[in-house]
């Protein structure tokens, strides 16, 4: 850890059930990752948009994660209220507070990132829709893996995807393409205005995200770089990505050799 003060990552609580209560929660694989590898300090912020709002934590905050999480965006989010195959688990107090928090860290030109649930919500905050079918369409691969799968099998499911040339996280990682994980029912459909596709897998879905809005970075993925990130070494290079962003030091090669 450095002496230095380090920039402070605001980063999204979800409302969970511990036990038989309530609670804000963020699994810290999110948490422990992004402050290790982008070397960063970090607050949670939670979905609680009745009791806080996001223009009170913003300035506070030099930038955002939005993480992944069980929840589903609640489908009228996107102008598709009454979609027939809309399926919980919902949490509608982070959509409300993750909605607000991205307008107001892009009214104030500070960076905000997304995994997972995180790509999903920018892409709904910028104009866009998701489809709800990626693990199941015939004309898709599967994006999760079989229902009955334990646990680590499922983050242990994958595919390639094809980093755009020239994007930000083609010269951020020094890569053109990437094995992830694949662990989302949900995906992008049609592509929030302003968005550049960062990341795509082999049938076309988008799978990564950036927008440059004013002075404000937005960078997402729809893997997980958060799972097992010790292990690899291009998630790494993802979260000290975010770290370079957050001090506003330009987008460039990882320090690793590029394979």
């Amino acid at each position: 850890m450095t002496s230095a003060r380090r920039p402070v990552l605001g980063i999204a609580c979800c409302t969970r059930t511990i036990g038989t209560e309530p609670a804000q929660a963020v699994m810290n694989r999110y948490v422990v990752h992004a402050l290790r590898y982008a070397d960063v300090a970090g607050l949670l912020v939670p979905a609680l948009p009745d009791l806080m709002s996001a223009r009170e934590v913003a300035p506070r905050l030099d930038g955002l994660l939005l993480t992944g999480s069980p929840s589903n965006i609640e489908p009228g989010r996107y102008g598709q209220a009454d979609a027939p195959d809309a399926e919980g688990p919902y949490d509608p107090g982070r959509d409300t507070m993750t909605a607000d928090l991205i307008n107001a860290m892009i009214a104030l030109g500070k960076p905000v990132f997304g995994i997972c649930r995180g790509l999903q919500e920018l892409n709904v905050a910028f104009g866009g829709t998701l489809r709800r079918d990626a693990s199941r369409a015939d004309e898709l691969i599967p994006h999760h893996a079989p229902g009955d799968a334990a646990f680590d099998a499922m983050f242990a499911h994958e595919h390639e995807v094809a980093l755009t040339p020239g994007g930000v996280l083609s010269r951020g990682l020094g890569r053109a393409s990437l094995s992830v994980n694949s662990v989302h029912y949900q995906a992008i459909d049609a592509l929030g205005a302003g968005l550049t596709v960062e990341a795509a897998a082999p049938d076309g879905v988008v799978e990564a995200v950036s927008a440059q809005v004013g002075d404000a970075q937005v960078l997402a993925v729809q893997w997980h770089p958060e799972w097992r990130t010790e292990a690899n070494p291009d998630s790494q290079a993802y979260f000290r990505l975010l770290g370079r962003v957050l001090r506003g030091e330009p987008v460039q090669p990882d320090e690793r050799t590029p394979s």
